[in-house]
């Protein structure tokens, strides 16, 4: 952790911080006295604090009207019943442009710089998530959910064919490359297969061959329940991990949600790929009947990140989701039945900290995309956000007699809410 008091950060004019420069620095000096004569100077009140924008790896965009709803249900009940029924929906392009304008909106203002979001089986709907994005400045990856499988897709919710999906998928990444961009392209396709239980292995080899063609990053769900994790054991003899790379979908590029029940020999191959993790620890608890070994993949070098899983996750903030992390991990070192014997009870050296939960929100998830994002260093992107600590209407309580910048930031991870985050920056663009 590195706190600094007195620093001035130099954005340049594409939203790239250029320099850094640290008080009593001679360059601190003379550019903070250039950038108060020329009015582009902006400094923190006395209970502010600046931190890097939030990265979410794990978003279903239209689940959000639905979010804290259903979660007494099991996965595949949750879908069929009451969420492939809402995304169905989306087919009304008027519903969808009111509900991503709410969601991204809602996730800005929570700090969520970058987003990472499965849209629908609508190739015109998920372009409007697309322009949504790009019109609010958020940075953002837009993927068209690929579904044909008839045994697992409701028939009023699928796609017509896996050569349509195929074809819709191409076309929203045609149209997200069009796009206008100033200096960088906030908004990218990603090719998503929503996981291999929904899509056919003709759908899968496709999606691959399109991910490659246009050199995309790719998202699905990998080995995240019981259920899913045994459906593809018994349906290709092989672990989620296994087989999207034989579908050509496990690269550099590849975002994996979940993966609570991956192997060893998964592991070595997700990091073989160098593929990334996105842990969405609150849908975790609700839907995965298990809880990701955070410690474990940490410490073997994988690359990983932090999502919501809205709304398998029932809070947008990605703050909330930190202390989710850290006390599942918690759960998974102490254990939770105590009809167990305490050295019977959980698995030994398995905790996270603050920090660490933190890392993988922000750093951790910049990793994971391949992106500058997430770190105050030069040549990354500005996007930031201000916390203001002395917020009327939150939780959050600093007492300078009493609290280090490291109590500071571990209050600000656990208390800090919606209304905490004063101002938030994209590619040095306000958006809050």
């Amino acid at each position: 952790m590195e706190a600094i008091e007195q620093a001035l950060i130099a954005v340049d004019h594409t939203g790239i911080i250029c320099q850094i420069c640290h008080k009593p620095d001679d360059a601190y000096l003379s550019l903070r006295s250039w950038a108060k004569k020329s009015g582009s100077l902006i400094t923190l009140e006395k209970d502010q604090y600046l931190l890097p924008g939030l990265i979410d790896l794990h978003i279903h965009a239209p689940q959000w009207p639905q979010l804290g709803k259903a979660l007494h249900l099991p996965l595949e009940d949750w879908l069929q019943r009451v969420t492939f029924p809402l995304e169905a929906k989306y087919s009304d392009l008027d519903f969808a442009r009111t509900m991503y304008t709410s969601l991204v909106d809602s996730l800005l203002a929570n700090g969520t710089t970058t987003a990472v979001y499965f849209g629908t089986i609508h190739l015109d709907a998920n372009k409007i998530l697309a322009d949504v994005c790009h019109g609010r400045g958020q940075r953002a990856f837009v993927g068209k959910v690929a579904m044909d499988n008839p045994e697992q897709c409701p028939d009023f919710y699928m796609d017509k064919s896996s050569e349509q999906s195929a074809r819709d998928t191409a076309a929203l990444i045609e149209y997200i490359q069009t796009l206008p961009a100033e200096a960088d392209q906030l908004v990218l396709p990603i090719v998503t297969p929503r996981f291999i239980p929904s899509c056919t292995d003709h759908s899968l080899k496709a999606l691959g061959e399109i991910a490659a063609t246009y050199d995309c990053h790719i998202q699905t769900h990998c080995s995240e329940s019981d259920w899913e994790h045994g459906y593809v054991l018994a349906r290709h003899g092989k672990t989620d991990t296994r087989s999207l790379d034989d579908f050509g979908l496990l690269t550099s590029k590849t975002v994996l949600a979940h993966s609570n029940f991956i192997d060893d020999a998964d592991m070595r191959l997700i990091k073989l790929k160098g593929s990334g993790i996105a842990h969405c620890p609150l849908s975790n608890f609700y839907f995965s009947n298990a809880v990701l070994p955070v410690r474990r993949i940490l410490d073997a070098g994988l690359n990983i990140g932090m999502g919501t899983d809205i709304s398998g996750g029932p809070d947008p903030s990605l703050l909330q989701n930190c202390s989710a992390a850290v006390l599942a991990s918690r759960a998974l070192e102490d254990g939770v039945d105590a009809m167990r014997t305490a050295t019977d009870r959980g698995r030994p050296a398995s905790r996270i900290n603050f920090m660490e939960a933190f890392w993988m929100a922000t750093a951790g998830g910049g990793v994971v995309l391949g992106k500058k994002v997430g770190r105050f260093a030069k040549d990354y992107a500005f996007d930031a956000m201000v916390i203001d600590t002395n917020s009327p209407s939150s939780n959050l309580m600093v007492w300078p007699d009493l609290d280090s910048p490291e109590d500071v930031f571990h209050k600000i991870v656990y208390n800090a809410n919606r209304s905490n985050i004063r101002t938030v920056w994209v590619q040095g663009k306000v958006v809050k």
